[in-house]
């Protein structure tokens, strides 16, 4: 978690709301509590979107759930709060880029 975008130390929990809540669950089958353990697992890969960061800064997850279901993450810092906007399966191409952080990680360890 090098060299992350912003200070996750003070993040202090998830924005949730009908906006936001079931979304997912509907669109991708990522439940909410599935949605929180990839921050809370590592390795953990958070990087910018500046191809969606035209309103608000977005960034991008790479993580895993605790039952090991990999997972790609969009979202917002709001006061402190992570609000996830979108989150869904892992592609093939995220796959690769986050085994190489697992290897990276199991390496230092």
């Amino acid at each position: 978690m090098q060299g992350l975008p912003f200070d996750i130390s003070k993040v202090e929990g998830f924005e949730w709301d009908k906006g936001n809540l079931g979304k997912n669950e509907v669109k991708h089958g990522v439940i909410k509590d599935e949605s929180e353990q990839v921050f809370l697992n590592r390795p953990l890969w958070i990087f910018d979107d500046e191809v969606h960061s035209k309103s608000e800064k977005r960034y991008g997850a790479l993580g895993r759930t605790n039952k090991g279901r990999k997972l790609t993450a969009f979202f917002t810092v709001r006061k402190n709060r992570i609000r996830i906007i979108s989150i869904r399966d892992q592609s093939k191409k995220d796959k690769k880029i986050y085994q190489k952080k697992e290897v990276k990680q199991n390496e230092k360890n």
